[in-house]
């Protein structure tokens, strides 16, 4: 099922970015987009907490994080920096993925890089987390969603960039992690109704939409109820395409597709400048190149490094292990 709601998350951000979805005064692409956001943003935290239950040893778990993450995002940011030259200061707050804090300092043509920020803001501060308090650290990521969210309704914040304004979204797909953890894959024993996921898919789809700003304040949850739901009863006509091959393939670019997408829209592709009918007119373009360079990315540079950085954080995880059982001179260990 989780392939199926990464699938949908990266399709939604990407028809509220670059489909018409109604007259403007409807406002659906900032709803439909930010709904898709809201999933990845649960998914990433769901997956990442989950890790770190099964395997608490911080240094690899960011060695694996950080080579599925950088090689992509990086070769994309140098690209755009020498497309549109910018200087030392805003290319380094990118690379450093702290473009998203204020002052804003995000790349032309990497706006919606923003969301990889925070990712890597929250890989960094859990992993420390782990590292000062062990596994038993994640049970403290639930209270800080909630104290994110308290932030957000105080500064009046119903939708942010800023990550201190947004990391609830990735904070609840962790308490998410957790329940799972503890009710296990057969749950509580009830049974919720399979249209559930449904519903919650509608409330989630109002509480990001602008016009409704105190709803807003509840997407994180209601994304994680949404995706939680779904584990433990869909319908099944939702469950033969979420776990489809369409659904797995789209789930495997998705990161790349997400890159790609907001650097290409930024050309001659993204036609800014252009009429409606002429920016539209080149969507089937921008569409097909956008997923053939995630293809591309994806199986053929993105999965070396990926490869490269499992295999050094075996390296690291055996080189800590030998340390750890390697003979003292009097015959004993150090374990």
């Amino acid at each position: 099922m989780l392939d199926g709601w990464r699938a949908l998350s990266i399709l939604a951000v990407l028809a509220g970015h670059l489909l018409p979805l109604g007259p403007g005064r409807w406002q659906m692409n900032g709803m439909v987009a930010s709904s898709g956001m809201a999933i990845f943003f649960t998914l990433s935290g769901f997956l990442i907490t989950q890790l770190l239950l099964r395997d608490d040893r911080v240094v690899p778990f960011l060695i694996r994080r950080l080579f599925r993450i950088l090689p992509l995002v990086w070769a994309a940011m140098v690209l755009l920096a020498l497309a549109v030259p910018a200087n030392r200061e805003l290319l380094f707050a990118n690379l450093a993925f702290y473009a998203n804090l204020p002052p804003s300092s995000l790349m032309e043509g990497g706006h919606h890089l923003w969301s990889l920020c925070v990712e890597v803001q929250f890989y960094l501060a859990v992993a420390l987390l782990v590292a000062v308090a062990g596994r038993r650290g994640l049970y403290v990521l639930p209270v800080l969603a909630l104290v994110v969210t308290g932030l957000r309704i105080h500064a009046g914040q119903p939708i942010s960039i800023v990550t201190w304004h947004r990391v609830d979204e990735i904070l609840a797909g962790a308490t998410l992690a957790l329940v799972v953890d503890r009710i296990g894959s057969e749950g509580t024993g009830w049974r919720p109704p399979t249209w559930l996921p449904l519903l919650l898919g509608v409330l989630l789809a109002a509480s990001a939409h602008p016009a409704l700003p105190l709803w807003n304040y509840a997407r994180p949850y209601l994304a994680a109820a949404m995706v939680g739901v779904s584990l433990y009863a869909a319908p099944e006509w939702m469950r033969r395409i979420w776990t489809g091959a369409v659904a797995r393939y789209i789930a495997e670019i998705s990161y790349a597709l997400y890159v790609a997408h907001g650097a290409l829209a930024a050309t001659w592709l993204g036609g800014l400048d252009a009429s409606t009918f002429e920016r539209y007119s080149r969507r089937p373009l921008l569409f097909a190149l956008t997923f053939g360079l995630a293809h591309i990315s994806t199986y053929y540079y993105e999965q070396r490094f990926t490869a490269l950085g499992k295999r050094l954080a075996r390296y690291v995880s055996d080189g800590a292990r030998r340390t750890a059982t390697a003979p003292k001179m009097d015959g004993s260990t150090l374990t």
